[in-house]
């Protein structure tokens, strides 16, 4: 396991919020299209918000960072709490390696809702970037505490635990992925790469065999058939 996986997580919750304000997948040209309409409905609205929350968002569907961040420096300068523009922000910085200022307006979000699972994980993926594996172990233990029920904190702690080789942890969170979405392929397999790498071949080969019987496709466990050899 590494850090992609925390990454995808944060692309995923973006799009939710994209979803959230009303956007729609697109192909480039479509979103520049859509770029030049909401410009010119904010020529005639200036100061409306969701439009330059929906400027915003296309600009990161296009990867334009800096333009994105510019709308939401905008925004929050009349505005300064709005969690939707600091979260957004966040994630614009970290695209572009300006950590420390992520962290920042990850932070800003906590004081404001400090149960806001988001900005959390937002934040620990951020400092795992900064070489701060440890803090970012309190955050997601912060998480999983605040939501229990919730399997992404379980996901995002074991992943990390995983990558730290802290594997009895590891093997607790992943059965406890499994027990809120038993069908996830994924948690199986990664339940069994920590299986392995403790060096329990055989508890691999059982969960492997149970896969192989409810017809998970063979490719996809071959490469771990061939690790417990």
């Amino acid at each position: 396991m590494d850090c992609k996986l925390h990454q995808k997580r944060i692309a995923s919750v973006v799009c939710c919020l994209l979803l959230a304000i009303g956007m729609q997948a697109q192909s480039n040209q479509e979103w520049r299209d859509s770029l030049n309409a909401i410009n010119q409905q904010i020529e005639r609205s200036p100061y409306s918000v969701g439009l330059h929350l929906r400027k915003a968002a296309i600009n990161l569907e296009l990867q334009q960072w800096e333009f994105a961040i510019d709308e939401y420096k905008s925004i929050l300068r009349h505005d300064e709490k709005n969690l939707t523009a600091l979260f957004y922000r966040a994630y614009a910085y970290t695209h572009m390696r300006r950590y420390d200022l992520a962290k920042n307006d990850y932070n800003d979000i906590l004081l404001e809702k400090p149960t806001h699972m988001e900005a959390r994980l937002g934040l620990a993926y951020v400092y795992q970037l900064m070489g701060k594996r440890n803090d970012a172990l309190d955050l997601l233990n912060i998480v999983v505490e605040q939501h229990p029920d919730s399997v992404r904190g379980y996901v995002a702690r074991a992943s990390l635990e995983t990558d730290m080789k802290r594997y009895d942890e590891a093997l607790y969170d992943w059965e406890e992925c499994i027990k809120r979405d038993p069908d996830n392929t994924d948690y199986h397999l990664s339940y069994i790469d920590v299986l392995i790498a403790m060096g329990r071949k055989e508890a691999a080969r059982r969960e492997l065999n149970k896969l192989s019987g409810r017809g998970v496709n063979q490719g996809a466990l071959r490469g771990f058939y061939q690790r417990i050899k």
